[in-house]
């Protein structure tokens, strides 16, 4: 007797163990692999031991010996984990949509017993736990699905879940759209009405019970975003596209390019200085430069790669105007210089796999033509040492129409001594953009920077811009910026109006 009793303690304490750590196991993978609501399909391609430890629990759970709660718990980390474990079985695809049989054809062992992906949910959750809530928690792989959680669902605080990413989804205003004709839903509503009461009304009347403020009019279902909920795709945005006109495929300089992707940039910058008196500006210098940067993603999150700099100068009394410079020669003398004036590597790197929009990008520039900052018979074109400057980045979104974007930098300029051997320049830039999209690949933004440089005597300047993007294609961007310097020394001393007018071009492929 004694015995037996034993014997079902342990029985009952392995069982317990195990789920358990089925659990944490399965928290520890959504920490890892999911990102900002999308799975890292691609890194998971590279390195699937934990997944496959977790579809073996899966298939040698024994659901007889565990607690309604649990069950109901064990069921949806199931159900999600095995949609991940068929995406990377098939990877690369655009959606679940492109497996014949994703859904109701191909079979997983689910706690001893062979079941579909639709039989999982249907027979295993919906029926059994008539839960409308279930419909917020599992995820089928696709952007129109309620967002991947980074974390497990635990028996303990199941409720808990169920209710916080209920109360997500339904005050996302890009899952729950209100517009001017009405309320537009997921076609999750139109699929399961019946799980929501029947009706459309219904269906609202669920809504209101999570919503913060209640809705009311006509519903209507918008069409179902099957694309593949794939956080490899780092350079757009992490929205999904509203008729509100939210840019949903906009570039996000934060991310890091993905794997085996190129990208190229060619960024014109056009300075323009007007020096003299407050009173009295008499002339005028002009700096062209044409920046060209390409990066290759060796991984998701390392990307490495060249840049380049051609600059052109001229000086000249007013009345000139800033693109005299393009027509400028190179005629030795103080009044104008060009030239490729640096070249050399370049990396960016997101340090944080849970940080898709976090990344730092160092790029270090060696000096290509001697003299470089002129002479009494040259004018300054560059400096004559390298340039190395890190660039520290981070974005978010603000609602379905606005994004803040961050940037710090460390520029080291003229490395090592000048001939008067004093230390060289350094600058810590920093700058804010708030950008708002009124239509579907149109960006605006305004630019605010400050820029303090360390040397003597001490500087700084103010930068402030109006700037727009425009997306052709996902692959194809172009951008115009205009900004204002107002640069003075502490002292007080104007020493010029500046501006710049800026071009940037973006292609990756």
């Amino acid at each position: 007797m004694r015995k037996s009793f034993l014997l079902l303690v342990l029985i009952f304490s392995v069982s317990q163990f195990s789920i358990a750590q089925f659990f944490e196991n399965a928290d520890s993978f959504f920490k890892l692999y999911v990102v900002s609501d999308r799975v890292l399909y691609q890194d998971l391609l590279e390195n699937k031991d934990e997944l496959n430890k977790l579809t073996k629990q899966i298939a040698q759970m024994k659901v007889e010996d565990l607690s309604d709660s649990e069950k109901k718990a064990f069921y949806i980390n199931a159900y999600n984990l095995l949609v991940i474990d068929q995406v990377v079985s098939n990877y690369p695809i655009n959606s679940v949509m492109d497996v014949s049989g994703f859904f109701d054809k191909t079979k997983f062992v689910v706690g001893g017993e062979k079941l579909t992906l639709n039989k999982l949910e249907k027979e295993k959750l919906l029926k059994e736990y008539k839960d409308p809530r279930l419909h917020f928690v599992l995820v089928c792989g696709a952007k129109g699905c309620p967002p991947i959680t980074n974390f497990s669902y635990k028996p303990e605080k199941l409720e808990e879940q169920l209710n916080y990413q209920t109360e997500l989804a339904i005050n996302d205003p890009l899952f729950i759209r209100v517009t001017t004709n009405g309320v537009q839903v997921s076609q999750i509503f139109e699929w399961y009405i019946s799980d929501f009461g029947g009706s459309k009304n219904a269906s609202l009347n669920f809504i209101n019970n999570y919503r913060t403020s209640k809705l009311d009019g006509g519903v209507s279902y918008y069409t179902y975003d099957w694309s593949l909920n794939d956080a490899s795709l780092k350079p757009v945005s992490l929205n999904d596209t509203i008729d509100n006109g939210t840019n949903a495929n906009r570039y996000v300089v934060s991310a890091a390019i993905p794997k085996g992707t190129s990208e190229l940039k060619l960024f014109n910058n056009l300075y323009t200085q007007a020096t003299g008196t407050p009173e009295t500006f008499g002339s005028r210098s002009n700096f062209f430069t044409a920046t060209f940067s390409y990066l290759y993603g060796l991984t998701n999150r390392f990307n490495l790669g060249l840049e380049g700099k051609y600059r052109k100068v001229s000086n000249a009394s007013l009345p000139s105007s800033p693109f005299a410079v393009f027509g400028a020669t190179n005629d030795n003398s103080l009044s104008a210089r060009q030239g490729i004036t640096g070249i050399g590597p370049k990396i960016r790197w997101a340090p944080i796999k849970q940080w898709s929009h976090f990344s730092l990008q160092s790029t270090f520039i060696f000096s290509f033509v001697d003299d470089q900052e002129g002479s009494s018979t040259k004018p300054y074109i560059d400096w004559n040492g390298p340039i190395w400057y890190t660039q520290f980045f981070y974005d978010r979104d603000l609602g379905s129409s606005f994004s803040l974007f961050t940037e710090i930098d460390f520029w080291a300029e003229d490395i090592g001594f000048n001939e008067n051997e004093n230390l060289n320049r350094f600058s810590t830039p920093a700058t804010l953009i708030l950008s708002y999209f009124p239509v579907k690949n149109l960006t605006i933004y305004g630019l605010s920077s400050y820029s303090p440089y360390f040397q003597q005597p001490y500087d700084y300047f103010y930068q402030y811009g109006l700037g727009t993007k425009y997306q052709f294609t996902q692959a194809f961007e172009l951008e115009l910026l205009y900004t204002n310097f107002d640069n003075k020394f502490l002292r007080g001393a104007p020493n010029g109006r500046a501006s710049t007018i800026n071009l940037g071009i973006r292609s990756s492929f």
